[in-house]
């Protein structure tokens, strides 16, 4: 059986995305959560802040040390597998990937010490300063990287000449039609990733009843941020959709699994789309709600798949279920947050033991609607690299065989295994040792204590004597 380089150079992308898309996702949200309590320490001088930010701080350098570790062969691939897109796109994408490294990398790196080993070190304001700093980073290492994956999306900005694109206008080229709603739907995805673990870490401290005070409030504000960007998040989601509906219109047509245009479109619950005769074996649905919400009209009319040829059709299977995971977490995520506004009315919110293990329940479900919504992006804009424009077979590089597609896919695999895996074991190892480990502290052993270079010499030529 031949191997087909085309099929594994995009299950490769494709692993690499989603194993290095769950660390940007968490740290863009858990910095500004650490800026926010080192805001709280310093505007309130109570200590309690502090020990939180600490903890955090742990649980934030394993996650940004993952992240930059899966990061760092994102762009390679561009040159090993996907060299076709990677130079008719370069005047584009190589200042944008350098913008980044240079403008939130640089920003990020150089804050990152200090925030990690500055404390007590540096004034208390400093120490702010580098927490706000390191924020700002990871919200503009996102906008660059967005803004080059919006243009793969809705593109804008540039022309081809010569089998290369040139940027015309850099404003539409970063700014294309989709890209507000995608950075928005992003950003608080991230808020509630790191809002969500913090909650389910937060209850399982406090079903252990450790650090109650400090675990209590913390838990306390992460519902109370839960029940806000839950509702917007779907609220984002629906303008996104309209968004999409108007230019990618293929995408949403698999996403509904809508196979005819017609008008009063139901809303599919369940289904089984075969692609192969170009229709659903099974379906449940509720009359005419799909073009209700995405047309804001009960007869709108939502365009169908067979409107363009097979070929031209995304997988529409997977698109289709995945983003019924994407949306069935981000309800559960709202109703989750309504039954924790309940419990606080009662003062039970840190008391009931099944809400607060539903909520260590949760504390994973951000990450998988994540890669449910990072699959309906780019499964969904198949079978085009950039939409409308170059397909992924153009894009591929031409030299590139199945067998060398393999062996890197799965160096990928064994590779980011041994990372996960060393990841998570610090991880638990922080989780295990708590706020009460983080706040320990820190005493200097022999190697640790510096030597006075003067005495140690006085002392050996005394002993030479």
């Amino acid at each position: 059986m031949e191997l087909d380089p085309l099929l594994l150079s995009r299950i490769q992308f494709a692993f690499v995305v989603c194993f290095h898309a769950i660390f940007p996702v968490f740290t863009i949200g858990l910095a500004s959560t650490i800026a926010v309590l080192e805001t709280l320490s310093y505007k309130t001088g109570n200590p309690m802040w502090q020990r939180l930010s600490k903890f955090w701080i742990q649980v934030f350098a394993v996650v940004f040390g993952m992240g930059v570790v899966s990061g760092i062969v994102m762009s390679f691939q561009f040159g090993t597998n996907w060299s076709n897109f990677a130079y008719a796109t370069a005047n584009f994408l190589g200042p944008v990937l350098s913008y980044e490294v240079v403008t939130a990398f640089f920003l990020e790196a150089a804050f990152l010490g200090v925030l990690l080993f500055g404390r007590d070190k540096v004034p208390q304001g400093v120490h702010l300063f580098a927490a706000i700093m390191v924020a700002t980073g990871t919200f503009i290492s996102s906008f660059w990287i967005l803004s080059a994956n919006s243009l793969m999306q809705t593109p804008d900005g540039l022309v081809l000449r010569d089998g290369m694109y040139h940027v015309v206008s850099w404003s539409d080229a970063l700014f294309t039609a989709s890209f507000a709603y995608r950075f928005m739907h992003m950003a608080l995805a991230s808020f509630l990733t790191a809002t969500l673990v913090v909650a389910g870490v937060s209850a399982w401290f406090l079903i252990q009843k450790r650090e109650v005070d400090a675990n209590r409030k913390a838990l306390s504000i992460s519902l109370w941020v839960l029940l806000l960007l839950a509702p917007i998040q779907a609220v984002v989601g629906d303008f996104h959709g309209l968004n999409t509906l108007k230019h990618q219109p293929m995408k949403v047509a698999a996403m509904e699994g809508n196979w005819t245009t017609r008008e009063g479109a139901p809303l599919l619950l369940f289904a089984l789309p075969d692609q192969d005769a170009q229709e659903n074996r099974f379906e449940i649905g509720i009359p005419k709600l799909a073009s209700f919400i995405l047309t804001h009209d009960w007869n709108g009319t939502l365009p169908g798949l067979n409107e363009v040829p097979v070929a031209e059709q995304p997988p529409v299977f997977i698109v289709f279920w995945a983003f019924r995971v994407m949306v069935g977490l981000g309800v559960l995520m709202i109703g989750v947050g309504v039954w924790g506004f309940i419990l606080r009315y009662k003062g039970q919110y840190h008391q009931s033991r099944a809400f607060l293990q539903t909520l260590r329940l949760m504390s994973i479900t951000p990450f998988l609607a994540v890669l449910a919504g990072w699959v309906v992006t780019e499964t969904g804009r198949a079978p085009w690299l950039i939409y409308g424009q170059m397909t992924h077979a153009q894009g591929l590089t031409p030299s590139l065989t199945g067998g060398m597609a393999l062996f890197t896919l799965i160096g990928y695999i064994v590779v980011y295994s041994l990372v996960f895996s060393a990841g998570v074991y610090y991880l638990l190892k922080v989780f295990r040792g708590g706020l009460e480990k983080a706040n320990a502290p820190h005493e200097m052993d022999e190697i640790e204590r510096p030597k006075r270079p003067f005495s140690a010499a006085h002392a050996g030529l005394e002993g030479d004597n």
